[in-house]
């Protein structure tokens, strides 16, 4: 299957690039050490620089990767990075990835989920071979279920992370785009 790795992508308001190890000031006092944040993103709190850089040093050495996909979100005005999008699982045999993404608090509100991941799914069918995208929700959580919707992903009956599972979701909405519908809805686009 055809790879690009973590690429830079640039849109109106954001600047998707590698981590880099200078993140971490901005990740604790952002994101990543928010626990509101992180209970919506699913993931462990980090309390200290010491436990982000050791995390920022795994992900930066997997960069070498043609396979693996993690973007920082930089806001561009600011310089700030305020949160992550990325493929948290790859699944090669179905060429199919699933996204993450979280913002942090403050950051809240601002389309900034969004715009970040038009940007991922335009450039994951535009430069790798991946023929679809999933994601899922905590019920709870309907805010990402909107950026999801607005991102042009569809509710989906399940995720490939429960299909190999043997689960069904349970508490988790699902949504998906494949490469035919990306680019069905791509053509009626001005």
């Amino acid at each position: 299957m055809r790879h690009s790795g973590t690429q830079m992508i640039t849109t109106t308001r954001l600047l998707l690039r590698p981590f880099e190890q200078n993140d971490c000031g901005d990740m604790l006092a952002g994101w990543i050490g928010n626990p509101e944040v992180q209970a919506e993103y699913g993931e462990p709190v980090y309390t200290t620089p010491e436990q982000v850089k050791q995390l920022l040093t795994h992900w930066i050495a997997r960069y070498t990767r043609p396979d693996f996909y993690r973007w920082a979100i930089i806001e561009r005005q600011s310089g700030k990075n305020i949160g992550q999008i990325a493929f948290c699982k790859v699944y090669e045999d179905c060429r199919t990835a699933e996204i993450e993404y979280c913002i942090g608090e403050n950051f809240w509100g601002n389309g900034y989920a969004g715009e970040a991941l038009e940007a991922v799914i335009d450039f994951t069918f535009a430069h790798t071979g991946f023929l679809r995208l999933e994601a899922f929700h905590r019920s709870e959580n309907i805010k990402s279920g909107r950026v999801l919707e607005k991102s042009r992903m569809e509710r989906s009956e399940t995720v490939e992370r429960f299909r190999r599972a043997g689960q069904s979701p349970s508490g988790e909405v699902c949504y998906a785009i494949t490469r035919a519908n990306y680019e069905t809805v791509r053509s009626y686009l001005p």
